[in-house]
């Protein structure tokens, strides 16, 4: 998948095939959008084009109340393009963007740079300063130059809407499980493992840390979890235990970090250190408890000896209940 900054980009000045949201966390609504979509651009010989926007519109307006992020850009585009989108645009909020018309929104950005043929929108789609472009307003301009225009009704799981905000509230609450379902896969975090403060090996539990590139993760607290990525392709995840937040024991400084902690992983010879620099996915599997503020440093340490052993029971469990399926399959 091909990803622009912007929508100014020769490359993007061919006929194509639109569709328009945040797509935050690539949730199985927005799955089914983009297969109707992918479909109509094969249809019509034409490429299969996101526009996603970075931040989202209301960390822009409203950057205290805005709604928690559920996955990070970088995380949005793999699930785009596992999607088999053929081009992201990435559009930067900002004033200018905020103060756009929507009738200059049509017609300088969709019809002149994107060249689009075919629009593809949700039943909520709002574009424009103060919201005023509508599903109406856009077939309306559809018809007037060119381009066809579909809506999309909502997407539901015995009959639940499933939307972003649903997502959340599952993440909010530790519900990994309904979580998954609304997401179809496990929810994830991926990103380059960063340098810490090293505090893991005084404690004993050597930790590989990951970003999180924003302040109100939808997520928080202490998981299980299955992390992808630290050894050649083809290698079976590691199992861990893992913290996202902000470590309120050891640094209360609210920033956001993703500390996990391998069970029984072999590093190769270069040890722990290998793993600097390289892109991790990590599956958020269970939830054990929120982030909790230790008297001191002992005390941590035996609370990650906790996690770690709930963690193992959490596995033990789960193995037990694949062999149980597996041998009922075989009867």
């Amino acid at each position: 998948m091909k990803i622009f900054r912007g929508h100014q980009h020769p490359a993007l000045a061919q006929p194509c095939a639109l569709t328009i949201g945040n797509f935050d966390g690539v949730h199985r609504g927005h799955q089914a959008m983009l297969a109707v979509l992918k479909n109509e651009a094969k249809h019509r010989g034409l490429p299969a084009r996101v526009m996603t926007f970075e931040p989202h519109p209301r960390e822009y307006f409203y950057p205290g109340t805005a709604p928690t992020r559920i996955s990070t850009l970088r995380d949005k585009l793999t699930e785009l393009a596992r999607c088999g989108i053929d081009q992201a645009v990435v559009l930067p909020f900002n004033a200018r963007l905020a103060t756009q018309s929507a009738d200059a929104f049509i017609h300088e950005v969709l019809v002149n740079n994107l060249q689009v043929r075919y629009v593809l929108v949700g039943d909520d789609f709002r574009f424009g300063s103060k919201r005023a472009g509508d599903y109406a307003m856009l077939d309306a301009a559809g018809i007037a130059c060119g381009f066809e225009v579909a809506r999309m009704d909502s997407y539901e799981v015995h009959g639940a809407r499933v939307s972003s905000s649903a997502v959340r509230e599952a993440l909010a609450h530790g519900q990994m499980d309904d979580a998954a379902k609304l997401l179809g896969r496990p929810y994830s975090i991926s990103g380059h493992v960063v340098h810490g403060k090293k505090l893991g090996r005084e404690l004993g539990f050597r930790t590989l840390n990951v970003a999180f590139r924003h302040d109100k993760p939808a997520a928080s607290g202490i998981f299980v979890v299955r992390t992808h990525g630290l050894g050649a392709k083809g290698d079976a995840p590691v199992d861990g235990v893992a913290s996202l937040g902000i470590r309120p024991t050891v640094e209360d400084a609210g920033r956001v970090l993703l500390e996990v902690h391998c069970l029984d992983w072999t590093p190769p010879e270069a040890g722990l250190d290998s793993a600097y620099g390289k892109i991790i996915r990590v599956e958020l599997l269970h939830k054990l408890h929120d982030e909790l503020k230790y008297e001191g440093l002992e005390a941590l340490q035996k609370g990650i000896s906790r996690d770690c052993d709930n963690a193992r029971a959490f596995f033990a469990a789960m193995h037990t209940e694949t062999s149980r399926q597996t041998t009922r399959d075989r009867i």
